[in-house]
């Protein structure tokens, strides 16, 4: 059973890298750049009348903006008006839990921004230097929003005010162009948002617990769908172009950054590598006509911040997907829902966990049963069929016909222990994915030493205690007749502990603790199969 369970985990980790994209799709060609402030403004299709500039220069550095809101810290350089770096205040970072996790930011060894731009000639770009209204912008207890406005240099009558607007408790950042035209003929230009990133795992990714990192995107027609960067690299990312909703997103573990435009108008999606060991992905929206003398303001809103599945789903259909639980999300959003309910009781995660398993267990009861009574009269006729393999030595032909006999005089299945543990296998799994994925259980304690249940536990207390208890059910098993097997399954369980070392605390205290329970349940059934209470009255 335990390569079982080996074989769904990896056979799932390769689904989830492997699936193949939504069918009717279009492929991006992939263009090339310098960097960042180097990087071709998108070009639009037919349905999209704008033309992009040239592509050139470098990053350039210009005058910073910090904003400050109950949640995040906010970077703005007037070079572009890009967000530079974005802290969340409420996080704390993977490898130093003193500091703040810094989500977005531009550094040498690391690149995460967020750029947007018109397209059109001559008007502002993510390569233009706007003029801010304020250097120092911080939200006062009494307002529900501040803004920042930066004004671009005036073009042929035509004035742009790029504006970002945070919001008190949340971290979505609306960010709008307000578009005055002063000439004498009506304009249509096109508005780009985007995200650039290196393609870099975060901080503290584990090869033992592989997580995504890369583009995702949603529309109502395709859903939910990923685009790998080893796909972008080779020019083999596939997903829907044109819609009239849905989003785009880049995700990582526990976090996303996603420009979430307003459904219900046309858009189109790009995806793309750039030079450098950089991606770009981002949405191209309409300004539409723009006749003299009139102002439009333009805004999509950009979510940065955590993976919480309730805020998520209320702020765009779909975006909850980007808390990935494979293939079995159906099972494991209910199993979420259940923990965050028992955690509001109890307020705290590891004893929601241990509830949890105790009724997922208890749920599961009579299919364990069958099968440890199954295993319990195998352990019963563990000596006749050492007698058996006394006496056909060396002819296991004769000797596997002796056992089917025995078998079937016997009424056991030999494999009717395996059945119900494998119906058990798909919640398992789901459950796994719950404890890994959810941001939830990011850095929270559960007692003493166990400071963070996300990290595998420090001194590896729950670890050598799981290791115990799977060692002690291999007693309560029967013996395999084969010596080598019964050497694999004494084996087995000290190697399998090995990579709960560097499992986080939470997945192996659901282990545990089914163990245990597990162990509690076949003892019991073991034992009054070993020792049957004598008749009434003998």
């Amino acid at each position: 059973m335990i390569f079982t369970m080996s074989v769904f985990f990896l056979f799932d980790a390769w689904n989830r890298e492997n699936l193949p994209p939504p069918a009717k799709v279009q492929s991006t060609p992939t263009p090339t750049g310098t960097g960042p402030a180097a990087t071709p403004v998108p070009t639009p299709t037919q349905a999209l009348t704008a033309a992009p500039p040239p592509a050139s220069g470098s990053l350039q550095n210009g005058a910073k903006v910090t904003v400050e809101t109950d949640l995040l810290l906010a970077e703005i350089d007037t070079a572009g008006g890009d967000l530079r770096r974005l802290e969340l205040l409420a996080h704390r970072d993977t490898l130093d839990k003193k500091k703040n996790l810094v989500l977005l930011r531009q550094q040498a060894e690391h690149t995460y921004i967020a750029q947007s731009g018109l397209i059109g000639n001559g008007l502002p770009d993510h390569r233009t230097n706007f003029s801010a209204d304020a250097t120092n912008v911080k939200l006062d207890d009494k307002s529900a929003h501040v803004s920042v406005r930066l004004a671009a240099p005036p073009v042929a009558g035509i004035t742009v005010t790029k504006i970002y607007t945070f919001h008190r408790a949340s971290y979505l950042i609306d960010i709008a162009y307000e578009i005055e035209n002063k000439s004498a003929a009506a304009i249509q230009p096109d508005a780009y948002f985007q995200l650039v990133r290196d393609g870099v795992p975060p901080d503290g990714d584990s090869a033992m617990l592989p997580t995504y990192t890369g583009v995702a995107g949603y529309t109502e027609k395709e859903k939910f769908y990923k685009l790998p960067f080893a796909d972008l690299d080779k020019g083999k990312a596939s997903y829907p172009k044109k819609s009239n909703d849905g989003w785009i997103a880049v995700l990582q573990h526990y976090f996303l950054s996603a420009w979430l435009p307003a459904n219900d108008a046309p858009r189109e999606f790009y995806a793309r590598r750039l030079d450098n060991g950089l991606y770009a992905a981002g949405v191209i929206v309409s300004a539409g006509s723009i006749e003299p003398g009139a102002t439009v303001t333009r805004k999509v809103p950009l979510y940065a911040g955590p993976q919480e599945q309730d805020n998520l789903s209320k702020l765009a259909p779909g975006l909850d997907l980007t808390i990935d639980y494979g293939w079995l999300t159906v099972i494991a959003t209910p199993l979420f829902w259940v923990l965050q309910w028992l955690y509001g009781w109890v307020e705290n995660w590891g004893v929601a966990i241990i509830i949890l398993t105790v009724i997922l267990k208890g749920i599961f009861y009579p299919l364990s049963a069958a099968s440890y009574r199954s295993m319990a009269r195998m352990r019963v006729l563990a000596p006749r069929l050492q007698k058996l393999k006394e006496q056909y030595g060396d002819d296991r032909q004769r000797m596997n016909l002796a056992m089917m006999e025995l078998y079937k005089t016997e009424k056991i299945n030999p494999l009717g222990g395996c059945l119900p543990v494998v119906v058990q296998i798909p919640v398992f799994i789901a459950l796994y994915w719950v404890l890994l994925a959810s941001v939830e259980l990011r850095h929270v304690p559960f007692v003493l030493w166990i400071d963070d249940l996300s990290t595998p536990d420090p001194y590896f207390v729950l670890p050598v205690l799981m290791g115990a208890t799977m060692i002690f059910q291999t007693y309560l098993n029967p013996v395999p007749p084969d010596p080598i097997q019964a050497k694999v399954m004494k084996i087995m369980p000290i190697a399998f502990s090995v990579f709960f070392f560097f499992f986080p605390a939470g997945l192996v205290l659901y282990w545990l603790v089914n163990n245990i329970l597990s162990i509690a349940q076949q003892w019991q059934i073991t034992h009054a199969m070993e020792h049957p209470k004598p008749a009434h009255g003998k």
